[in-house]
């Protein structure tokens, strides 16, 4: 098969078709934004419970271009839970959220997280997809299926890297590296995470229902941030990766993007700024 026949087999679920020469003929599944600076909110772990309305209704007054949304809807991932724990929150930004699953969503996501997005979008829902913002490139990775080397959405990820430069911010629900209590690193996604060496400046998880920012690995800074209103979890504080840690408040991760720049901040569901920081990258 020729090889660009095969990028589009391979990325057949980043955009909704793919005509003889490997063009896009329908809509993606997350369409891109115009090149300009653009204000991203990223959360995970949420619910329609007290905190989770209040951080959703924190980034309803960040007014955002676009919501990452981090995985997991509790407890299954059901039609019914998405209905009764994320539409009556979260829900309002679907048309411009950009979700991944978390492993409480992919036993179900058949009946509840593939319909729910499919009707947000109109388009296939797609486990693993690819589009811009702000100057940059986003990579929606799924932390629930497999993604080692033989797998195709390695394949997959290793096309999207092949042009130079490193203005790329990589998402997906459950963090390689972790100083939380409740998970710690995920050791399998190594080989996932290593492939993005050189390629990516920022890596954004859900899953531990806290806040960290830990030291840049592999020149990868990666931000935690499962506290959209799931009960929280312990960090180990004199974990030596850490840089920020927070684990008493609900709240989400705001960024600022721009060609070539990415300010980001920790936010409390009231609004005060707990962390903050930025990131340059190298363009292609």
């Amino acid at each position: 098969m020729p090889a660009r026949r095969l990028a589009c087999v391979l990325t057949a679920m980043a955009v909704a078709g793919c005509g003889a020469s490997g063009a896009r003929t329908r809509r993606a599944f997350a369409p891109s934004l115009p090149g300009r600076p653009a204000m991203v909110w990223a959360v995970g772990d949420g619910n329609a419970k007290r905190h989770g309305r209040a951080v959703a209704a924190l980034i309803a007054r960040g007014r955002p271009d676009l919501v990452v949304y981090l995985g997991d809807v509790y407890k299954h991932g059901t039609a019914a839970q998405f209905a009764d724990n994320y539409a009556s929150s979260f829900g309002r930004f679907a048309r411009i959220t950009a979700p991944t699953p978390g492993n409480h969503d992919w036993p179900n996501h058949v009946t509840g997280y593939d319909p729910y997005w499919r009707r947000a979008r109109g388009v296939a829902t797609a486990p693993w997809y690819t589009f811009n913002a702000g100057g940059w490139q986003f990579l929606s990775l799924n932390s629930q299926v497999k993604h080692g080397r033989a797998s195709p959405q390695y394949h997959w990820l290793i096309a999207q890297l092949r042009r130079p430069g490193t203005c790329r911010i990589a998402f997906w629900h459950r963090p390689r590296f972790s100083a939380g209590i409740e998970h710690g690193d995920q050791h399998d996604l190594s080989e996932m995470f290593d492939a993005l060496r050189g390629h990516v400046a920022l890596v954004i998880n859900g899953h531990e229902h806290d806040m960290q920012r830990l030291a840049p690995i592999h020149g990868i800074t990666e931000l935690v941030v499962g506290t959209g209103g799931a009960p929280l979890y312990p960090v180990h504080r004199n974990d030596p990766r850490l840089v920020f840690a927070q684990d008493t408040q609900w709240g989400a991760l705001r960024l600022r993007l721009a060609p070539g720049t990415a300010s980001y901040a920790f936010i409390a569901e009231g609004g005060r700024v707990l962390n903050q920081g930025h990131v340059t990258c190298r363009p292609r």
